[in-house]
């Protein structure tokens, strides 16, 4: 009985840090893996950065379509930085605890971007409907100050939605287990190891979750379905397949960003979905951070032109 009455006041002590066991699992690869994401890391941060710096710099990506890529690009450029620093660090100092409130914090933040970016992406797919579909009017429907407005309204938004989740987040107390098997402080492996009621905050999450991504994906999957049908009404069949393919691209990225999020965020919480939860979550938060400079806007010429620019002005400046 005294054994059971400790194993009791030991399970209720409030616990000050988690364990995150990250990719613990697999030790024959640790090496790898922090190489690989090193490099993710550093590829992702050159290229979004490279987007803003030119954005701001160059006169001629003073349009409503860079104005979003430029947000876009400092809103990924925050939220690799949320996870993928502490992450590298574990893998050399093998440190992989957090306090609470530091594992609180890193949740906001990301929910808060990531939150953001599932509005911001709807707005470009709105900006490139009006553009390719309604060209005369884009003019007047995508002025400078609704591109603000939809802008500033994906980031209140965010706001609003995520410090509603964080009032419930921090009524939650964690006592006895504090080990969480996934790369960073996720929603659902906090919440999973709660010792107080979680019923609710769940059903909140679920609620604020479906309505930061199920109204978007269907608006966004929607303008790219008049967006293709647009095109494929141009007659020039070189034109149409170009246009097709940077399409297409366009939208397998926002399907697997939504999609994993989806699955992550919102399908029932099964055991055979808690387990591929963090290869999910690595998507949205480490590949497409990756890939939307190179998606969206490194391949485009007005990007190549107006970098060949800057490094030809910076050139000539050390020149001289």
């Amino acid at each position: 009985m005294k054994t059971m009455k400790k194993e009791e006041e030991r399970n209720e002590t409030i616990i000050a840090e988690f364990i995150l066991l990250g990719f613990g699992d697999i030790q024959e690869l640790q090496i790898f893996l922090f190489m690989l994401f090193l490099i993710i890391y550093i590829m992702t941060m050159v290229g979004n950065i490279l987007i803003v710096v030119l954005v701001v710099l160059d006169q001629s990506l003073h349009t409503p379509m860079y104005f979003f890529l430029g947000n876009l690009s400092c809103l990924e450029t925050c939220y690799s930085s949320t996870i993928l620093p502490r992450m590298l660090a574990s893998f050399l100092t093998k440190n992989q605890s957090v306090s609470v409130n530091g594992c609180i914090v890193q949740l906001w933040v990301f929910g808060f971007l990531i939150a953001a970016e599932c509005y911001l992406l709807t707005a470009m797919s709105y900006d490139r409907y009006v553009a390719i579909c309604r060209p005369l009017h884009y003019p007047f429907l995508m002025n400078f100050k609704i591109c603000l407005q939809l802008v500033a309204g994906s980031w209140i938004g965010s706001f609003v939605v995520n410090m509603i989740l964080l009032i419930f987040t921090l009524q939650l107390t964690f006592c006895g287990y504090s080990v969480i098997d996934h790369f960073f402080c996720d929603f659902i492996p906090i919440v999973n190891v709660a010792c107080s009621d979680t019923h609710q905050i769940k059903v909140l999450s679920f609620a604020l979750t479906s309505i930061c991504t199920l109204p978007p994906f269907s608006i966004t999957i929607a303008s790219y379905g008049c967006i293709i049908n647009a095109i494929l009404g141009i007659p020039s069949s070189t034109g149409r397949q170009k246009a097709f393919s940077t399409c297409s691209s366009h939208l397998i990225v926002v399907t697997i960003f939504y999609g994993t999020i989806i699955a992550v965020y919102i399908l029932p919480d099964t055991n055979q979905l808690r387990e591929l939860n963090k290869v999910f979550s690595v998507f949205y938060t480490i590949l497409t951070p990756l890939l939307n400079p190179l998606i969206y806007s490194l391949r485009n010429k007005e990007v190549k032109e107006a970098l060949r620019k800057v490094a030809y002005k910076y050139a000539h400046i050390r020149v001289y």
